[in-house]
């Protein structure tokens, strides 16, 4: 394949600076938004402005999330991601920045990551703003909701889950466990809210430094990850996407992969002598 030989040879360069999107984690049983699994046509996102204003909706997302989040807690990294980390591991990989939530690049192995839109497995205080593991929270709403039984019909990306209203009706909600009263919310970046400005600066900052951009199963629909190919293509530094599927970058990229990337990836490492890590 032309196109995977291009590849290879970008990334034995080494400094590559990876950009990973949900494509990356269909593999794992975590689907994605726009890709051959994607769920957008059914299911809304959660938005910041609905989840702080209509206690309703909050109720909503934390009984439908209390469910979701135990599928993406539980899902183990799959060959894309171990590819990653041994790449990394081989020198040639400097840094991961991903848009998913479920941080199974850490698990697998990889180092450097920023995780853009935060992580699904802490929970933040809107008022006092203290931190927490979500198995904390996870222990909480057990015991507020002992009788709360319900049936999952699909997990989405951000952990949320398809689940009738009726059920939704008898779930209880907790506030913050150290203030007593604040509003908790997963400590990811919502629909409608903004990335801190010190990460999106952090994360330019490593694109800026890389020789070279290698996007994995991102359709970079929106500009929250396209904006760093954009900045990228403007540096001149090459851009490599492995997707299924077109993405709105490819008018910006060296080389494209429409293939697997849990087939892709595997080869790439192979190719520059990558192992994966062992036991994850």
């Amino acid at each position: 394949m032309e196109s995977l030989d291009a590849l290879t040879s970008l990334v034995a360069g080494g400094g590559v600076v990876v950009l990973s999107g949900a494509g990356l984690s269909t593999e794992s049983g975590i689907p994605d938004y726009r890709g051959p699994s994607g769920v957008a046509r059914r299911h809304t996102p959660m938005t910041f402005q609905a989840f702080t204003r209509d206690p309703l909706a909050r109720r909503r997302y934390w009984a439908r999330s209390h469910l979701g989040w135990r599928l993406i807690a539980g899902a183990a990294p799959n060959a894309g991601h171990r590819a990653v980390a041994g790449l990394q591991r081989a020198g040639l990989v400097d840094a991961v920045i991903t848009q998913n939530v479920d941080g199974l690049h850490g698990v697998a192995g990889s180092t450097s990551v920023i995780e853009l839109h935060g992580r699904l497995d802490e929970v933040t205080c809107l008022d006092c703003g203290n931190l927490t593991s979500r198995e904390e929270l996870d222990r909480r709403l057990r015991e507020a909701n002992p009788d709360f039984v319900a049936r999952v019909a699909g997990v989405n990306p951000d952990g949320d889950v398809d689940l009738p209203d009726e059920q939704v009706a008898a779930f209880r909600t907790v506030d913050c466990g150290i203030c007593g009263t604040g509003m908790l919310k997963p400590d990811v970046v919502f629909f409608g809210e903004t990335v801190p400005p010190q990460r999106v600066a952090r994360c330019f900052a490593v694109v800026e430094q890389a020789r070279s951009l290698l996007v994995l199963g991102s359709s970079l629909t929106v500009m929250s990850g396209r904006r760093f190919v954009i900045r990228a293509a403007k540096r001149g530094i090459p851009v490599a996407i492995v997707n299924q599927g077109s993405t709105r970058g490819d008018g910006h990229a060296t080389v494209c992969v429409d293939a697997p990337l849990g087939v892709v990836l595997p080869q790439l490492a192979a190719r520059v002598g990558a192992d994966a890590p062992a036991g994850v």
